[in-house]
């Protein structure tokens, strides 16, 4: 817990520029969510709040020719609770559907032809020869990659969608079709540029026995050494590319669906089980819309461990569709994902909702 002198409070007010300038003053505000996350990282990792990293953090606010101003309490609430509920949303949501996601991955990253028999037969015969829990292979790194994940893609979409409703004149929960469908954009490029090599181990661990990679270590040794620490963000254009349709589409479908509820039920909040059901909704549209360019950067994150070449975006996906076919090489496993995508973003949505109730009332 910080002290009321402890330097870092004064993280807690968005930046703000000198001057009339509201580009400035916009692009201040986004600084925000970076530099309250790296704070409150140093402080959780260390158990202390060093005068030094506060300066330094105030030194490049003042090279912007930004200008730091105190806040109240509630906003280092609010930005704690977020990453909070975010990160137990993604660790319920992708946990529930590991064994769903891993046998997905190994359609994606071959040329077998999926249908929901041979889906089941991997399952079975993975169960049988590996164990029960060998289903949950790569969850550790899952977790590893999901919990920071979901944490800074919900508490960034929190944070754009009051920066956004503040630069536009609207507020956070009423907020016009685009820039709803920017702020959901925005958290996912957030999140998924600073978690990506995390992405690329998980995909490694999940197609490869284990006695290739024995832990996350491993492989990001194995793979500095052998293929280079470049390797780490091969495909990253394909997921940020993948991501900003499916970011978007999903916190703008969920966001509308229940300013839909409100405005149609008089209810102020919708039930759980109705969250889930919009959290599906907004995940079948969105991985829907992005599927096929998640096919290509599973291709080209595990190209080294799997034989197929390593080539770029364009050359990765003529490839599958001259070999595969487009709709049964682009869209290989869409069916499995039209099971898992709704149940673990329905979870997902519905967790980080409900946390941020319960932490409101904790906190009254």
């Amino acid at each position: 817990m910080l002290s009321p002198s402890c330097p870092l409070m004064c993280l807690q007010r968005p930046l703000r520029a000198p001057g009339p300038s509201g580009l400035h003053r916009f692009l201040g505000s986004l600084s925000y969510l970076l530099l309250t996350i790296l704070a409150h990282c140093r402080v959780r990792a260390c158990g202390a709040c060093p005068e030094e990293h506060f300066q330094k953090v105030l030194w490049l606010s003042q090279q912007r020719g930004w200008r730091l101003q105190p806040d109240e309490q509630s906003d280092h609430r609010q930005v704690l609770s977020s990453l909070l509920s975010g990160a137990l949303a993604g660790a319920l949501a992708k946990t529930a559907v590991a064994p769903l996601d891993r046998t997905k991955i190994i359609f994606q990253v071959s040329s077998k032809r999926f249908s929901a028999k041979e889906a089941f037969r991997v399952l079975y015969f993975t169960y049988l020869n590996e164990g029960f829990l060998s289903l949950w292979r790569g969850n550790s790194a899952t977790m590893v990659r999901v919990v920071p994940y979901a944490a800074i893609q919900f508490s960034a979409h929190e944070e754009y969608k009051r920066l956004l409703g503040s630069y536009y004149g609207f507020r956070g929960e009423a907020l016009p079709p685009w820039p709803r469908l920017l702020a959901g954009a925005l958290a996912g490029t957030t999140a998924a540029s600073l978690t990506y090599p995390l992405d690329l181990v998980r995909a490694r661990m999940a197609v490869t026995p284990k006695e290739m990679y024995s832990n996350i270590f491993h492989v990001f040794i194995r793979i500095s050494r052998e293929e280079g620490l470049k390797t780490l963000y091969h495909g990253f254009i394909p997921t940020v590319l993948g991501v900003i349709p499916y970011a978007g589409l999903s916190f703008f479908t969920y966001e509308t669906l229940k300013s839909l509820h409100r405005e149609y039920s008089g209810r102020p909040q919708p039930y759980p089980f109705e969250r889930m059901i919009f959290g599906a909704c907004a995940g079948l549209i969105g991985q829907s819309a992005s599927y096929p360019l998640d096919v290509v950067r599973r291709r080209m994150q595990t190209a080294g461990v799997t034989g197929h070449q390593r080539t770029s975006i364009a050359r990765t996906m003529r490839t599958i569709m001259r070999e595969e076919g487009v709709v049964r090489g682009l869209y290989k496993g869409l069916s499995m994902n039209w099971l898992k995508g709704p149940i673990a973003v329905g979870i997902s949505f519905t967790t980080f909702d409900l946390m941020q109730i319960l932490l409101r009332h904790l906190q009254s």
